[in-house]
């Protein structure tokens, strides 16, 4: 049995079955009949405790007035395993839907997507144009790109022949490779100290979080979506967004994503709120959670200034 306490700490716990049958872990906080809720969309190779010090800070302002949806992507953390041909934007668009569908059936809800979980927002109003205005009523894209991830940063790996060659090695032999990983974990913190934080003082804390969750992810996982994000391509999904609430932000370190793609966002989106984290890198949710925290407070509160008010009263 849970106790009231524990419960707070993790939530109530529920899966939702996507289109193809793929298991999706999810966990809910704040009162379920709150007038809105913030769905929180975790990254690659993390998962939805990425942003439990952020959650934190949000429920201190929101309290339970303000639900909290966080889930897992299938092939991260509690969530059912991914086949490859899953391993699409598309797919994870249409997964993003499915949770909406099944635990925010009705009501207003905003959508803060980091990393690969921005890409899955864009995914998803694409997708769903016509929920843009009528119940999203905010979207955060956090340290993400709508495309071209290959014409700079550590993105141009991705279009480099070994990389294509290790996808097609993961295919072959999941599990040869897979051994391959774990033998190699401990060369995981430094990379993650290097790729995925900026220059600024981290925590060894955050580095042993984040490592612990990219270790623990699949390798045809990881190697699956490699492939999405060299063809990424979410452009479209933009104009959409012009009429509600945004929030753009990325760390001026972010090696993954850098900059130049949160001011291409923006450049799209021209009512949004661009907001740069000074030394902060990719893994800027888990670095500087308290700032990122702040200027999605912020957001949510234009969402609600601006639409909440006129959709409760519709419901």
């Amino acid at each position: 049995m849970i106790t009231s306490e524990q419960n707070h700490l993790v939530g109530r716990r529920s899966t939702v079955a996507a289109g193809d049958g793929t298991t999706l872990a999810v966990r809910e906080f704040g009162r379920p009949d709150a007038a809105l809720t913030v769905v929180f969309v975790h990254g690659h190779c993390l998962r939805m405790q990425s942003w439990t010090e952020l959650r934190t800070h949000v429920e201190d302002v929101w309290g339970e007035n303000t639900r909290i949806v966080l889930y897992d992507h299938r092939g991260h953390g509690e969530s059912g395993a991914a086949t490859p041909d899953s391993c699409t934007i598309d797919q994870l668009g249409e997964d993003l839907a499915d949770v909406i569908r099944a635990v925010v059936p009705v009501g207003p809800f905003v959508l803060i997507g980091h990393s690969m979980g921005g890409m899955t927002a864009l995914s998803y109003a694409r997708q769903y144009p016509d929920a843009v205005g009528s119940r999203l009523v905010g979207v955060g894209l956090i340290a993400t790109s709508a495309g071209g991830i290959t014409d700079d940063g550590l993105g141009r790996c991705l279009a480099h022949p070994a990389v294509s060659a290790f996808q097609a090695a993961v295919r072959r032999a999941p599990r040869l490779m897979s051994g391959a990983k774990r033998l190699s974990r401990g060369v995981c913190a430094p990379i993650v100290r290097t790729a995925g934080c900026g220059s600024h003082k981290v925590s060894p804390r955050v580095v042993t979080l984040a490592t612990a969750m990219l270790g623990d992810t699949s390798i045809v996982t990881m190697a699956g979506f490699l492939g999405a994000f060299r063809g990424l391509d979410e452009v479209a999904g933009l104009a959409a967004l012009a009429s509600i609430p945004t929030l753009v932000l990325c760390g001026s370190d972010d090696l993954m994503t850098p900059m130049r793609h949160s001011e291409t966002l923006a450049s799209h989106l021209p009512d949004a709120r661009l907001v740069r984290i000074a030394q902060a890198g990719h893994m800027v949710i888990l670095e500087r959670a308290h700032e990122v925290a702040d200027a999605i407070v912020e957001l949510v509160t234009a969402a609600r200034r601006a639409h909440v008010g006129d959709l409760a009263l519709a419901r």
